[in-house]
């Protein structure tokens, strides 16, 4: 049985590219790409995707080199999730949220060959230049290209005069990419949001893209022609794999430059989204947009939402306003969602708030994981099925990452005894769901109790006047630590610490109320919009 050989015919590398090349011939007249009053048609997307790629090699990106993108949801980023791939070489969508000094880090450490820069990002990205050039003796600087508005042109350049649609018009469009031998070979290089350390660079293969962009458009149920609106930044994991998932279904990809309430609901209205991924701070910015910012929806909108888990009484809200919330958990090193809260039909018979409370737990793992467990990482050992024994969660499958790029020690700690350990702590449920409680640095020890920082949340969040909430450990001189809450309230709403704690007591054991609660104008938030809790924790050491 196993004396058959390999061949073309029988056996072909995974990659997402095979994606657009079918968009191309079975979708060509349909339109691919929405921004403003651009249309494309997947031909068109196709073939403009040949040429940049084209272009790229004549430039002399060749494989494994890094091509780096500095720019918001906009044609030519998501163009780039397959033109830089054709051309044998690794795509790096920076986080546009990011410091001239962090960007300066990525170039840096990707030793990126090419950097494209969104127009608006033109002055941060030659400070960040600037500090590449001055932070080393022999700088690898990128040759950089300049993307101006696709729409409405400014004329923005660098010195060297290079802009992106003169790339697509000088390239071939029978440029057919280069041939791909190993589906193991590099696709993207991500950098990691660093809420616990230090960003890091998170390699994917091109198999893993394959397989988690699968599985998420099945764990989703996102059926053919879905219209998808880019309010998920796609730097962010390359777009949870949507980037390439859009194409596998033949979808309008509705790019937009920023996330305004007014413009999301705009884009809704008008192009009739189907939908749209975003993470928690989002959905908070739909709930409370102004009245003149709303619109009716008149369809059902698809929302998958992750990134930093959700409050069961924002997903009961949403609901209410004629979303469909699913929830999923994944992160930067599982190319993207790894757990989907798979929605069971007997569960509509229920309340609305205990849907709620059910879609608010992470779920089960997506169909390319091998396995998915909670683990006392000390023994190593599976918790129990009980919904209270607290472990790490643990992840194995062809999805997860290749490893950090030039840290073999963190990609060493990362693989232990055949798994992933995520970083994260949870619970699994009698059916098998999995719901995260917290960081492993962000869980409270007081007293010995060990205290979620997200069920704290959860619960300070259901008061009427609290927009956002954030918990972390203070120094306390009895039980070592003690819950301290950072609270962001609604507009025009006078609410008071005594208020909050009567909340709490009301809703939670005595010992899991914060013993400080401080109001702040904002919460301070990673580019994907996780909180930094590392902030808030040097704020509360002086409580």
């Amino acid at each position: 049985m196993n004396r058959f050989a390999k061949c073309l015919a029988n056996y072909v590398p995974l990659t997402p590219l095979t994606f657009i090349k079918r968009a191309s011939v079975v979708y060509s007249n349909r339109t691919s790409v929405i921004y403003g009053k651009v249309r494309f048609e997947w031909s068109q997307t196709y073939e403009r995707c040949r040429r940049l790629a084209d272009s790229l090699r004549s430039l002399n990106v060749v494989k494994n080199d890094v091509v780096s993108v500095l720019a918001p949801n906009i044609p030519a980023l998501y163009e780039m999730h397959f033109a830089v791939p054709m051309a044998g070489a690794v795509l790096n969508a920076i986080n546009t949220r990011l410091d001239a000094k962090s960007i300066a880090t990525i170039l840096r450490h990707s030793e990126a060959k090419v950097l494209f820069v969104d127009y608006e990002y033109i002055p941060i990205a030659s400070e960040g230049l600037r500090l590449l050039v001055s932070g080393s003796e022999k700088p690898d600087i990128p040759l950089v290209i300049a993307i101006d508005d696709i729409e409405k042109p400014t004329g923005v350049r660098f010195d060297n005069k290079i802009e992106y649609e003169q790339l697509i018009d000088d390239g071939n469009p029978d440029y057919q990419g280069e041939d791909l031998e190993d589906e193991w070979d590099a696709i993207a290089l991500n950098y990691t949001s660093g809420t616990t350390s230090e960003p890091k660079g998170v390699v994917y293969s091109h198999r893993g893209a394959f397989l988690s962009t699968i599985s998420l458009i099945q764990g989703w149920e996102m059926s053919t022609e879905p219209v998808y609106l880019w309010s998920l930044p796609m730097f962010h994991c390359n777009g949870w794999t949507f980037t390439w998932g859009v194409a596998a279904r033949g979808g309008t990809n509705i790019c937009i430059r920023n996330t305004s309430a007014d413009m999301m609901y705009t884009c809704i209205k008008n192009h009739n989204v189907t939908h749209m991924c975003c993470a928690p701070v989002v959905l908070n910015l739909l709930l409370n947009a102004k009245p003149n910012e709303r619109r009716e929806l008149t369809s059902k909108v698809n929302i998958l939402t992750g990134g930093a888990p959700p409050p069961a009484a924002l997903l009961e809200k949403m609901e209410g306003l004629g979303f469909h919330i699913v929830h999923a958990y994944g992160l930067t090193e599982a190319t993207g969602p790894a757990l989907v809260c798979e929605w069971q039909s007997k569960w509509n018979m229920l309340a609305k708030n205990e849907q709620a409370r059910l879609k608010a737990r992470q779920g089960v793992s997506i169909l390319t994981l091998a396995d998915v467990d909670v683990k006392n990482k000390q023994t190593m050992e599976s918790v129990p099925h009980d919904g209270k024994t607290i472990g790490e969660i643990v992840l194995r499958g062809s999805s997860i990452m290749k490893g950090y790029l030039k840290d073999e020690m963190e990609t060493a700690n990362a693989f232990q005894n055949g798994w992933f350990f995520t970083g994260d702590v949870g619970v699994i449920h009698s059916d098998s769901y999995i719901e995260i409680k917290d960081r492993s640095k962000d869980v409270i020890i007081s007293g010995g109790e060990n205290i979620s920082s997200v069920e704290l949340e959860s619960v300070l969040f259901k008061h009427d006047a609290i927009l956002e909430a954030a918990v972390v450990a203070m120094p306390h001189p009895r039980w070592g630590e003690s819950p301290c809450a950072f609270v962001v309230l609604k507009k025009a709403c006078d609410v008071t610490e005594p208020d909050i704690l009567e909340h709490c007591l009301n809703n939670m054991p005595k010992y899991m109320v914060p013993k400080k609660v401080v109001f702040v104008k904002e919460l301070p938030k990673t580019g994907t919009g996780k909180v930094l809790k590392q902030e808030l924790r040097k704020l509360a050491k002086a409580f």
